[in-house]
């Protein structure tokens, strides 16, 4: 009646054993440490490399408990804070500025249980930190962008409306379209006037020609800054998205700057890198008439912008930009068809379809160059030459050295294109030490409640309220199993959801062991009563539990940030509680009595 057959124990022993090993690194903690990842993903980190940062270190008379390669980056283990702020320095001066250099904190797990993915908890920047940034949005590259917008729109509704014109260029945030005749000038007032009514236009009659001079109203400038800014937080949460960070915090702060605070972040240099990265995507007509030799010797080319090539050459593109990232939908690494070359897939939208399939009818037989644009700096990814009209809005970048650059390169796509430049002014990685105090408070609370509910167990009843007692701690350790399978944030509300889990989930064994009083009372046999107890109890812990999960699920819908991480703890806490309540307590129950065929009496 009362025993569990052979392969239930043996689910329970595996499950005690496999969490008992994701438990494990929570208890090992972590010590600080560097990490050094290659600015641009072209660069690959090598044995090379791992040399010339030993040779740093002990030039500098620097210990430090460990150098390895993780990925594209080198992490250094160090002893103290000290220690690694002065590595930090040491290392940012020796590589230059080729290398991001960031603190760290890394796990002092064996690596045994690294190599089973069995790594601890992330904890938040009340608990443990995590990365804290400032950025500033460049609004004078935000108005000039633009007015490089605005250029092409220039183009496209004179065209429709046959207003000759001669060049177009922009200067700063304002563009100026040039005239041979008054009446042209006249014409392209009344059109463009009406067709963009956020600027104002100032006409000018020169020597040569005849000018007309557009520039965003005061009201129109303020609106591009703010939306420049909005539509730059919105890209660092998708980013942030990206990079699988739990419960992030971006803000606004005053009129041009936004921070950015990455609780339980490890691999804080590739957040800094995907963050202050601001990778953009142009599309420009490569100057066919240019002389390669000039163009070597860094002869620029009246309005043309000289380039790098991936193969280390240059070349000049027209100042015009076809297209930008804004027009970017969806972008995805793959596989260039015939080559196997890896490759970006990105898909566009409809007005930059439209103007794509324009643009490679109008130029087939010339070179269109696709740049990639980081910190200011454009670099050629490929320079095809235009075979055929090229429509339905999905282009294929090919010239990727790796799959690991195209699956970077189209993160950055796919996250959106930054409306203006951003760059970091502040960046703090906040230790462990502010939240110390935090930690050691909720660790205790959670201690001396457990204690109180022993206590109170054994106490009231007997071999029936340790059984509870020790389905209670195994209950804590599939708790923390699971959030650190899950490499989920903890902060103080999760801990506080910890503790609300623990005393809740006392609940299940009261109300089975009130159930086999109950039974005993009325006249049933120990093994009976047992058997009624669990079985019995069952519906009303069912119910009470999916109660509470109901009002965890809402709380982690509906809720943001720490809320989201008290819900998570919640819920998770409800679904293992159940188990160790019913299955563990049981198997304990049926191993203690279950084979006794005539079972007196129990101690309840």
């Amino acid at each position: 009646m009362n025993r569990f057959p052979l392969w239930k124990y043996v689910l329970i022993g595996i499950t005690l054993v496999v969490s008992f090993l994701y438990t494990l690194p929570n208890f090992f903690g972590e010590v600080p440490a560097v990490q050094i990842s290659p600015v641009r993903t072209t660069e690959k980190v090598d044995s090379t490399l791992l040399g010339q940062v030993e040779s740093s270190l002990k030039a500098a008379n620097l210990g430090y408990q460990g150098v390895e390669l993780s990925g594209n980056s080198i992490k250094v283990r160090l002893g103290t804070t000290d220690e690694q702020i002065k590595a930090k320095d040491v290392l940012q001066n020796s590589l230059g500025g080729r290398y991001t250099v960031a603190l760290n904190l890394v796990s002092a797990s064996p690596a045994w249980l690294s190599s089973i993915h069995a790594l601890p908890m992330y904890l938040g920047l009340d608990l443990r930190g995590g990365v804290h940034f400032l950025l500033e949005v460049d609004m004078k590259a935000a108005l000039e962008k633009a007015a490089n917008r605005y250029q092409n729109d220039f183009r496209s509704e004179l065209r429709s409306d046959k207003i000759r014109y001669g060049r177009i260029s922009r200067e700063g945030s304002a563009v100026t379209v040039h005239f041979a005749t008054r009446d042209q000038r006249d014409a392209a007032i009344n059109k463009l006037g009406t067709a963009f009514p956020d600027l104002v236009f100032t006409p000018e009659d020169e020597a040569e020609g005849f000018t007309l001079t557009a520039r965003l109203k005061p009201e129109a400038e303020t609106k591009e800054k703010e939306r420049s800014l909005q539509q730059n937080i919105t890209t660092l949460r998708n980013r942030v998205n990206e990079l699988g960070v739990a419960e992030p915090v971006i803000q606004q702060q005053g009129d041009s700057r936004v921070v950015v605070q990455l609780p339980g972040v490890q691999d804080t240099a590739k957040a800094k890198e995907i963050l202050g990265r601001t990778a953009t995507l142009e599309i420009r007509m490569v100057d066919e008439q240019a002389d390669p030799t000039a163009i070597q010797q860094g002869q620029t080319p009246y309005g043309d912008d000289i380039v790098t090539s991936r193969d280390g050459g240059k070349i000049a593109v027209k100042k015009d930009v076809v297209l930008t990232g804004d027009s970017i939908t969806d972008a995805s690494p793959g596989f260039e068809s015939t080559s196997g070359q890896a490759a970006v897939h990105v898909n566009l939208d409809g007005k930059g379809a439209r103007i794509f399939k324009d643009v490679t009818r109008e130029n087939v037989g010339k070179r269109m160059a696709i740049l990639l644009i980081e910190k200011g700096v454009a670099e050629a990814i490929t320079a095809p030459v235009i075979r055929e009209e090229i429509g339905g809005g999905r282009v294929q970048i090919t010239g990727m050295e790796s799959a690991q650059e195209a699956s970077d390169i189209a993160l950055l796509l796919r996250a959106g294109a930054l409306a203006a430049p951003m760059q970091i002014v502040e960046e703090r990685t906040v230790g462990p030490s502010m939240g110390a105090e935090n930690i050691s408070k909720g660790f205790r609370s959670n201690l001396w409640g457990f204690l109180a509910v022993t206590l109170f167990m054994v106490f009231y009843y007997r071999v029936f309220g340790l059984f509870s007692s020790i389905a209670l701690a195994i209950n804590g350790i599939f708790l923390v199993a699971l959030l650190s399978m899950l490499q989920a944030t903890l902060t103080l509300p999760g801990l506080a959801g910890i503790a609300l889990t623990l005393g809740m989930a006392i609940d299940a064994n009261v109300l089975i062991n009130e159930r086999i009083r109950e039974e005993l009372r009325n006249g049933a046999t120990p093994q009976a009563a047992i058997h009624a107890g669990y079985d019995r109890a069952w519906g009303t812990i069912l119910d009470s539990n999916l109660t509470t999960l109901i009002a965890g699920v809402a709380l982690f819908w509906l809720g943001s940030g720490p809320v989201r991480g008290f819900a998570v703890v919640l819920c998770l806490g409800i679904l293992t509680s159940m188990f160790s309540a019913v299955t563990v307590s049981r198997a304990m129950v049926n191993l203690t009595y279950g084979r006794q065929a005539r079972l007196a009496k129990v101690s309840i």
